[in-house]
């Protein structure tokens, strides 16, 4: 009877023992079989990056307060003055001519007429019916005369260089281009007033 339960305890004990190795083994080829699925599922599987951080938004922009508007300022950089760029010398302005002044010798009225043909004057010089000139009968030769149309209030100055004119009532005979000055052209004939002038 002992010698019976000492066999039956024997084997109790021999097959705890084997159960244990047999569940140990198979916990082992479980963990194996799991570990090496994973890793092949992880070589097999394909990579994907990781997902692109967003951009930050840029931070708020601090108003000031007025307790910072208070604060004392750092001193600001020196000033430099910048170069002025060179100016070109201003041209010279030209003197402008002053009319000459005139002092009246005499004066009159009467009509004065013109002419334009080519000859020579009295004076010894060709006559120019484009220089303002004039003809009278006893004025010295060279002699300065204004000569002012009476119906429009025009004048031109001119120079005596010839005798004439003969006709009637008449005592001056101007040059073309003196007669169109005083825009008496389309009459011929016009009224004037003259000065016999001298320089001051």
């Amino acid at each position: 009877m002992g010698s019976r339960r000492a066999r039956l305890r024997t084997v109790l004990l021999v097959s705890g023992i084997a159960a244990a190795v047999i569940a140990a083994g198979v916990f082992t080829l479980v963990n194996s079989g799991g570990s090496a699925e994973s890793a092949q599922a992880a070589q097999t599987a394909p990579r994907t990056p990781p997902p692109a951080a967003a951009p930050l938004p840029d931070p708020p922009l601090a108003t000031p307060t007025r307790a910072s508007r208070g604060r004392t300022r750092a001193p600001e950089p020196p000033h430099t003055k910048a170069a002025k760029p060179k100016q070109k010398p201003k041209a010279k302005a030209k003197p402008v001519k002053k009319a000459p002044s005139y002092k009246v010798l005499k004066s009159g009225s009467c009509e004065a007429s013109y002419y334009w043909e080519g000859q020579m004057t009295a004076s010894g010089e060709p006559f120019d019916p484009n220089a303002l000139t004039a003809a009278h009968k006893t004025l010295p030769m060279g002699s300065k005369v204004r000569v002012t149309n009476d119906n429009n209030g025009r004048s031109v100055i001119v120079r005596i260089n010839d005798r004439g004119p003969y006709a009637g009532g008449r005592c001056l005979d101007l040059s073309k281009a003196a007669m169109v000055k005083v825009g008496g052209t389309g009459s011929g004939v016009i009224p004037v007033h003259y000065e016999v002038l001298s320089r001051r």
